[in-house]
């Protein structure tokens, strides 16, 4: 009798999901280059060997409006997953973050006897955190990219295993900053401030216009200031350039080299999200804004339960870097905020410094490889049952 190959369905519903998950799918065809594996992703997944069944940039949300006007599609995706888990079992299901979607999807794959591994928890600790509770019934291995979640699962008796955190090892420019800045055109001797509004067409169309009259605002103030915008892969250059166009500043918008930007600015004004992160782990200071729809932001702020938005704050256990919040997302606010850091280099160097902290406390090598070894025991162990 022949070899049975192995097969894994992956399910990563954001960007990120994508890139984390990209790199733990090219760690396990290296263990063996016979898994089929194959699910839900984005670019990143295809490209590293998996048989894409639905684009995860179609299935993103930021907020309850936007899940509500996809919600349909969704649903749809999920009666395709559910029914496959009966018709064509995998060996092993690995969830990656998108909590709301994989955990139903869990509790499917735990009804009919098939293991789950779930990387990149859903963020309890923030939100929700009766749904602990639930992780533990319907997950049989939990993998997590923050020191403090272990402590926080292992006391409701969730296998849970700390890796370190996959963007610490991810987030490496391919040039030295003075590279970059030739290649980009700056001028060697000015500052550069980067604008990063996200990767979801409308966390841009909330957020990049208020950054734009700030930068206009600064400008005034700091005429030699260079502004420059990285290109996300989700996003559509037209879209981004038909909102540059409205006003009277100078933007560089760069393709390709998203962290190059990022070590190539002196400050930064981002969104909150994973690029926070990314910011950090380059050591660049930053501003954090964040806008959603009312309604969205009203629940969130009845259900939230961290003083701060920003994963980097959340990280360091106190507020480190600066945020902006709702209704405090204006050109003025944050101009007033950006002015106030370049004008000082007591408050630079100092955040500078606990941003160093944090790239310490997230530590991240090897992160892929150990996820990697992890899903391949649970496949063993469940193929000697």
């Amino acid at each position: 009798m022949g070899r049975r190959y192995k097969k894994i369905l992956i399910v990563a519903g954001e960007p990120s999901g994508d890139l984390h998950g990209s790199e733990v799918a090219k760690a396990l065809l290296r263990r063996d280059p016979e898994i089929n594996i194959y699910g839900v992703g984005g670019n990143k997944l295809k490209s590293a060997g998996v048989r894409i069944m639905f684009n995860s940039d179609d299935l993103a949300v930021v907020g309850i409006t936007e899940a509500l006007e996809k919600f349909g599609l969704i649903r749809n995706v999920f009666k395709r997953l559910k029914r496959s888990l009966t018709e064509d079992p995998p060996d092993l299901v690995i969830l990656i973050d998108y909590p709301e979607f994989n955990l139903r999807l869990a509790r499917v794959a735990q009804k009919r006897g098939i293991p789950v591994l779930y990387y990149i928890s859903p963020q309890v600790w923030a939100w929700r955190k009766g749904r602990v509770k639930k992780i533990a019934r319907r997950v049989d291995r939990l993998v997590v990219v923050f020191p403090f979640e272990a402590a926080y699962y292992q006391k409701e008796n969730v296998d849970v295993t700390f890796v370190g955190h996959p963007l610490v090892e991810a987030v490496r420019p391919k040039m030295t900053r003075e590279d970059a800045r030739q290649k980009f055109g700056l001028d060697p001797s000015g500052n550069t401030i980067g604008l990063l509004p996200g990767s979801r067409k409308r966390e841009i169309f909330s957020l990049l216009p208020a950054m734009l009259a700030a930068a206009e605002i600064i400008s005034s103030h700091f005429p030699h200031l260079q502004f420059i915008l990285p290109l996300a892969p989700t996003c559509k250059q037209d879209d981004i350039l038909g909102i540059v166009r409205q006003y009277n500043i100078e933007i560089k918008i760069i393709n390709d080299y998203y962290y190059e930007v990022i070590d190539v600015s002196d400050f930064i004004i981002v969104a909150s999200g994973t690029a926070t992160l990314e910011t950090a782990l380059l050591c660049t200071p930053m501003l954090i804004v964040y806008k959603t729809s009312f309604l969205t932001y009203i629940i969130g702020k009845m259900l939230i339960k961290v003083k701060n938005i920003g994963l980097v704050n959340i990280v360091a256990g106190k507020k480190i870097v600066p945020e902006l919040i709702q209704g405090r997302v204006t050109p003025e606010e944050i101009s007033r905020e950006v002015i106030k850091h370049i004008n000082d280099d007591h408050l630079i160097s100092g955040m500078k410094k606990e941003l160093e902290g944090v790239r310490e406390r997230l530590e991240g090598s090897g992160v892929a490889e150990k996820v990697a070894i992890i899903a391949h025991k649970m496949m063993d162990k469940q193929g000697n049952k």
